[in-house]
């Protein structure tokens, strides 16, 4: 059996499925630590599925190359993984086109641990979720929210797009999967009460928060008013270390000194929107609205976090200390 397979097969035993999503329970599963040191080493890369358009292959390229070079553990995709409107079923082509038939360098044959975005919302969400895929490719898990738990450092994935008020009373032309969201208030409830318990609850030395959508951006987007409201309040009371997303497409890292830092990694594929809106120059360390992705390096007393462009050049690295904090 190879090893992925065996792996993921792991993971399915260690998770506790919730077959209803409106009770927004988080499945918590182990990624093992591999290296002597207890190191971990990871690329982070969102707004990507376009069957290899808009420069996807090239950044698929370049991460390739930097996985070899850091040994990566794992990918985290930050979602909009499938365009336009995500996946029509388990047996949609888009599925290996955008992902399997893309990512084929030997170092990205890891383990991808993967959120929902906007625009696979706009598609079978169940499909996304579904272990059909796994089955196609071994690497792919994604589910709504999750806690993954990797030797001194937690992440807890969350799914920030039933938040946005828009989607609801302003979708425009698009139709959205909101089966097991609905209904929306006690999802959310849920959700934000099941993730304050377990970062409290929680002995990692390093915790990071996964979502889909900003909190602190300079991007065309904007802030996201509703996490700003109800998910901001909760890192900052659990002096959460990163909060790491997508939506738009660039490449970001906004930080106050002493305080979570906001690292955006929505580069995949079709960027360049030439839109910056104005941030603190004191907190906007890096801002580049093009392609790519980010890569972090965890050991217990640092985390390194560099970000690539779509050649591999290194646009911005920065580093958290837990005896100095940022660096």
């Amino acid at each position: 059996m190879k090893l992925g397979v065996w792996f993921n097969m792991s993971l399915m035993f260690l998770c506790v499925f919730f077959i209803n999503g409106s009770l927004s329970k988080l499945q918590r599963l182990k990624h093992p630590v591999t290296k002597s040191d207890g190191s971990l080493s990871i690329l982070v890369v969102g707004d990507w599925g376009r069957e290899g358009q808009f420069n996807q292959s090239r950044v698929a390229h370049q991460m390739g190359i930097v996985g070899e070079q850091l040994d990566i553990d794992f990918v985290v995709s930050v979602g909009d993984n499938f365009y336009d409107d995500g996946l029509k079923g388990e047996t949609d082509p888009s599925f290996e086109a955008s992902f399997s038939h893309i990512y084929t360098h030997p170092s990205l044959q890891k383990q991808w641990y993967a959120v929902l975005g906007n625009h696979d919302y706009r598609g079978n969400v169940e499909a996304q979720l579904s272990h059909v895929l796994t089955q196609k490719d071994w690497r792919w898990f994604c589910r709504r929210s999750f806690v993954l738990s990797s030797g001194m450092v937690e992440f807890f994935f969350v799914d920030t797009n039933p938040f946005v008020e828009k989607y609801f009373t302003e979708p425009k032309d698009h139709t959205y999967d909101w089966r097991n969201v609905l209904p929306r208030d006690r999802y959310i409830s849920n959700l934000l009460h099941d993730l304050d318990r377990a970062i409290k609850k929680s002995r990692a030395t390093w915790k990071f928060v996964v979502g889909h959508h900003g909190i602190k951006t300079a991007g065309e987007h904007g802030v996201t008013q509703e996490l700003v409201g109800q998910l901001l309040p909760i890192l900052e009371e659990n002096k959460v270390d990163l909060y790491i997303n997508g939506h738009d497409h660039c490449l970001q890292h906004i930080g106050t000194k002493g305080e979570t830092q906001f690292l955006t990694s929505g580069g995949g594929s079709k960027a360049w929107r030439g839109t910056v809106l104005p941030w603190d120059p004191k907190e906007l360390k890096l801002y580049y609205d093009g392609q790519g992705f980010m890569s972090l390096h965890i050991t217990r007393s640092k985390v390194n976090f560099i970000y690539y462009d779509v050649s591999g050049n290194v646009l911005h690295q920065s580093s958290l200390s837990k005896r100095s904090h940022l660096l």
